[in-house]
C-alpha cells in the first residue's frame, strides 16, 4: 500500500509540473499576442525553470524569446537566440523556424553577431 501511495505521489507531482509548464507557456504566448514582451519573457523564464527535465520544450521557449527580442529591436540577441536553436536542436521544427527568422533578419539588414558593437575601453 505504501508503494502504491509513493508511485501515485510521484506521478501526481510530475503532472503538476507539466500543468505549471503549460500555464507559463500559455501565459507567454498570450502576453506576446498583447505586445507585452516583458511579461512574455518573464513567463518564458518561469517555463524554462519548470522544464529542466523536459529538454524537448527548450526550442519552443527559445523561438518565442527570439521573437520578443525582435519586437524590442534587440536583433543581435534575437539572432544569437535563433543560432542557439539551430546549433543545439538542428532537427526540430523550431530550428526550421529559427533559420527562417534569421534569413528574414538578414534580408532586413540585421546581420546578427557581425553587427555587434565592439567597445574599446576609454584611455584616461
Amino acid at each position: 500500500m505504501r508503494t502504491l501511495f509513493i508511485v501515485l505521489l510521484v506521478f501526481g507531482l510530475s503532472g503538476c509540473s507539466r500543468v505549471a509548464l503549460d500555464h507559463h507557456l500559455n501565459s507567454a504566448y498570450e502576453a506576446y499576442d498583447r505586445g507585452e514582451c516583458e511579461a512574455a519573457i518573464l513567463s518564458l523564464s518561469k517555463a524554462e525553470r519548470s522544464s529542466r527535465a523536459r529538454r524537448y520544450i527548450q526550442p519552443e521557449i527559445s523561438v518565442l524569446r527570439g521573437q520578443c527580442l525582435e519586437r524590442q529591436a534587440l536583433f543581435v540577441d534575437a539572432m544569437q537566440t535563433y543560432q542557439f536553436i539551430v546549433t543545439n536542436y538542428p532537427a526540430s521544427e523550431y530550428a526550421y523556424r529559427a533559420r527562417a527568422r534569421m534569413d528574414t533578419l538578414r534580408q532586413l539588414g540585421h546581420e546578427g553577431s557581425d553587427a555587434a558593437i565592439k567597445v574599446n575601453p576609454v584611455k584616461p
